[in-house]
Order: structure tokens, then C-alpha cells, then sequence
């Protein structure tokens, strides 16, 4: 979008939005002038873009809405028109809650006819975007060496497959228990990932995460498929390495780009550097390809559970049986109380980038992130390095922070992660990372890290949007690399909650 149509389209939007008739706050579309009339009064103070006021007088201790749902309270008496932010709204948040089970009416979406994608198809069914050799290193020590590997077989391999990847991180030794599970049950799952055609698991040799330990954690059916390099055991650990993804290559190779439906996808929902318009375009535009994809037969996946507290509710009333729902129970409670039992309370959130955006609360903010799940029932609950096991819409134990949230979207199989932003970023992860722009100024400021324009939502309505952006997926998931690929950006970061030797 050139600046002229962007200019063209702040002017002919409403200047704000009352999102739900029991709504006590709107939102500012655009930035508002003290004395303006928008959405039925006049606004007492200057209001940013993506930022709320009040629509009646809201008294002190008052619960304030919007989207329907308490977003807090008011800590201070605001006037009709006022601005309501962080100065004058409190959570309502404190700690873990008990929850009844009481399902809602939770229909499947309805099947879509959409168009499907060229993917690769693996020996196990499963369906890749990509046909790549990941390297995985067991610890940081041999992390380095894994990105030397990657880079001269990237080249030398470049007009054969995909890629070649190596994705580094500090973990792997002076870990203990539950705390070096789970990076050995993150690394075992992305040495699972349809979209590697191969995997080196490179070694050092006297870590915590041994490879024959790591091997083990993978199905066996998938293990043919694996190299394994123990650099304190080569004499050349490159050179090795480097023999290792030839044949890996040489194998990956073999495998080619076919039609496949829609079904066959696995989509990871993640939103980072939310604002204010997150939850009135990215976030339910998002939530509307979930239902297409889950109503063609597909998959989605939802994390960042810190992020639904305050909207959680929701969630559960969609569980699909009374175990889904006290498998969600169990997540979101027991990571409440990580948070308190470090010392921390459960509302510590949202972050400063998304306060300076117009979000208040992590109400607020879990509000419009739930979005993203659309409308489908929940059919699973998967702990923080499970693979994604049902068709539907499955919600993943992981914090909320992007690089940890999205790798382990990747770990559950998500092949193509949909990434909603308001503030933008260019990070990238291991499968394809569709950034989507909640706000067309944004967009058009940042085209080397935005793949989708959602702003334009606010004029054109949700229809045509949704099927541009499937069709951008499609593309995307047959082989068209996002923004940032192109930049190079893939990365993995890995959850480590126990103490370090």
C-alpha cells in the first residue's frame, strides 16, 4: 500500500470502534483530538491510535468491558471521553482460580473448499512446506560447529533441496530432571518435523543430553532418516558433519513437491508485539484461516498460555470432553503457579510494547489473543514438547515469549506459523513465518519484515482478507519463502526452568 492509499484510507475510517454493545470503552482507530466526537461523545483528552476511552462516566472500582469481558477495573474515576489506560485501569487478575466444567455450543467450522498447496509428502503421511536438513546440536558447545556444517552444505546443496539449517542454542548440559527433558523433548520433536527431509543431531560427546538418550526419544519409524555426530569422537567433526548432510541431502532429495489438500496443514497461531488493533483485524483474521483450515480437515495449534489468562474461560467452554477441559484446567493453573511460586504475579504482562500500543491489561490482552483460535472446539491439550496428535484445534504448554512460543509451535509439527504483530519484528523460526501486520501504517513502514497487510480489514471488512490470506499461505506452504526467510532470520530458543549446574 503506497503512503497516498494508506492517507486515503485513515481518512474514510470511522475514527473508533465500540467492539461489543456491553462495551464501556472504545477504540481509537486513529489518533483522536481532545474535543472530537467519535463512537457517540466528545473525547475529553487526546487518545492515540489503538488506545481506549470511555463512553460513559466509569466510577472508581467500577469493572470495566470490552469485546463483552471484564478487562479490569477502573482505579480512579474516568469521565465520559476519557482516555482508559494503564493510569487509570487495574487487573482483576491474582492467582490460580478454580474452574466448572460448563461446554458451550461449540460447532466444528464448516468444511471449505479452499484451495490447497504443493507440499512434500513423507514415508509416515505426514505433509511437509519445506524439504530442508535441519542440524540440530545436542549442547551449546557444538553449536558453532553446526552453523559451519550448515553454511558450506546451504551452498553446495542450494539447487538440490531447500535448505540446509542449522538451529544453535546454550542448552544441553548443566541441566537437570524435568529441566533437561524438556530441551531434550524439544530437540527430539524438531528432529521429527515433516519439514526436514534429514537431520544431523551433532554432539559433543560428555554432555548432559547424550545422543543416544536423544535417539531414543524418537519414534522409531523416523530414525532412519537421522545422522548422528559426535564431535569428541571425529577427527574432522566438520568434515564428517559435512559427509553426513551430503547423504542426508542425497536421500531428501528424492522427494518432490505435490498437490495436496488444504487438510494436510498444520498451522502454529502466535502473535508478538500486540496493540491495540490486534484483536480487531490480525487476531480474528487469523482465527478465521484456523477455522477454514481446521474445517477442511487441518490442523491448528495455539500457545502462549500466560496470554489467555483473563479469557481462559472462553477456551474451556470449547473443550471438546470433560478431559480436554481438565487437561486446560491443569495448564493454565499450573502455570500460574510458576509464576507465584518464583515470586511473580500472573498479570506481570503485558509488555511495554504493547502498553505504548493501546493494550492495558493482560485481560485486554488475552482477550484479542484467544482470537486467533477462531471458533472451533478444542479438541487437545498437549504439554510443552508434545507433537501434535488430533486433527482440530489443539492448545501447546509454552510461555509467551515469541522465540520460546514459536519453536515449540514448530516442535508440535506446526508447519506454517501465522504470526500477528502491531510494534513488528524480524525474527524467523524454523518452519515459515507468515507475519502478519495488524495495522496498514505498520505494513507499509516495515514490507522487509510484513508478509500481510491485516489493516485493511477496518475498510474492506473480513472477506476478502480471508481469502487473500489463504491464498498468501498456500503460496507460502508451496514453496514462495516469507519476509523472513528471505532475511535469513531462523532461529530456536529453548524454555529452561530449572537451575543451571
Amino acid at each position: 500500500m503506497s503512503q497516498a492509499e494508506l492517507q486515503d484510507q485513515v481518512a474514510t475510517a470511522p475514527a473508533a470502534l465500540r467492539l461489543h454493545p456491553d462495551d464501556d470503552v472504545a477504540v481509537a482507530l486513529r489518533a483522536i483530538m481532545a474535543g472530537e466526537a467519535a463512537a457517540g461523545v466528545t473525547v475529553a483528552e487526546a487518545v492515540p491510535a489503538g488506545h481506549k476511552f470511555a463512553l460513559a462516566p466509569i466510577a472508581s472500582g467500577q469493572t470495566v468491558r470490552k469485546y463483552g469481558w471484564p478487562i479490569g477495573r477502573a482505579s480512579a474515576a474516568i469521565p465520559a471521553g476519557g482516555h482508559v489506560h494503564s493510569h487509570n485501569l487495574e487487573t482483576l487478575l491474582s492467582g490460580v482460580e478454580g474452574y466448572h466444567y460448563a461446554p458451550a455450543a461449540a460447532e466444528p467450522p464448516a468444511p471449505h473448499a479452499a484451495t490447497g498447496f504443493d507440499g512434500y509428502r513423507r514415508p509416515d503421511g505426514r505433509v511437509g512446506t519445506r524439504n530442508e536438513i535441519w542440524i540440530l546440536p545436542t549442547v551449546g558447545c557444538v553449536a558453532r560447529t553446526a552453523e559451519r556444517i550448515a553454511a558450506i552444505t546451504h551452498a553446495r546443496h542450494a539447487r538440490t533441496i531447500d535448505g540446509v539449517h542449522a538451529f544453535a542454542h546454550p542448552h544441553g548440559c548443566s541441566q537437570l530432571g524435568e529441566d533437561l527433558d524438556g530441551t531434550r523433548a524439544i530437540l527430539a520433536a524438531l528432529a521429527c518435523h515433516p519439514n526436514a527431509g534429514g537431520v544431523l543431531l551433532v554432539g559433543l560427546g560428555c554432555e548432559s543430553n547424550q545422543l543416544d538418550r536423544l535417539m531414543a526419544e524418537i519414534p522409531e519409524g523416523l530414525r532412519s532418516r537421522v545422522r548422528t555426530l559426535r564431535a569428541q569422537e571425529a577427527e574432522d567433526e566438520v568434515e564428517a558433519g559435512l559427509a553426513a548432510v551430503d547423504a542426508l541431502t542425497a536421500r531428501a532429495a528424492i522427494h518432490k513437491r505435490q498437490s495436496v489438500p488444504l487438510s494436510e496443514l498444520v498451522v502454529g497461531l502466535k502473535c508478538g508485539g500486540s496493540d491495540g488493533f490486534s484483536g480487531l483485524t490480525a487476531n480474528p483474521l487469523v482465527g478465521r484461516i484456523a477455522d477454514r483450515v481446521i474445517g477442511a480437515g487441518g490442523s491448528a495449534i495455539l500457545t502462549e498460555i500466560p496470554e489467555i489468562f483473563g479469557a481462559e474461560r472462553l477456551l474451556m467452554a470449547r473443550a471438546r470432553d470433560r478431559g480436554v477441559f481438565d487437561a486446560l484446567v491443569g495448564v493454565v493453573n499450573d502455570f500460574k503457579r510458576y509464576f507465584l511460586e518464583h515470586g511473580q504475579p500472573v498479570s506481570e504482562n503485558p509488555s511495554p510494547g504493547n502498553i505504548a500500543g493501546g493494550i492495558t491489561t493482560l485481560e485486554e490482552k488475552s482477550l484479542g489473543a484467544v482470537q486467533k483460535a477462531g471458533r472451533a472446539p478444542v479438541a487437545d491439550v498437549l504439554r510443552y514438547g508434545a507433537r501434535v496428535r488430533r486433527k482440530g484445534l489443539t492448545l501447546l504448554e509454552a510461555p509467551g515469549n515469541d522465540a520460546v512460543s514459536s519453536t515449540a509451535l514448530a516442535a508440535a509439527g506446526a508447519t506454517v506459523i501465522l504470526f500477528t504483530t502491531g510494534r513488528g519484528t524480524p525474527l524467523g523460526f524454523p518452519v515459515p513465518t507468515v507475519k502478519i501486520a495488524t495495522n496498514s501504517a505498520l505494513a507499509a513502514r516495515k514490507p522487509g519484515w510484513i508478509d500481510f497487510d491485516a489493516g485493511r480489514v477496518l475498510v474492506d471488512g473480513f472477506d476478502a482478507p480471508t481469502d487473500a490470506l489463504t491464498a498468501r499461505i498456500a503460496a507460502i506452504a508451496s514453496g514462495t519463502p516469507t519476509a523472513a526467510e528471505r532475511a535469513g532470520e531462523r532461529d530456536i530458543a529453548i524454555w529452561k526452568r530449572g537451575v543451571t549446574l
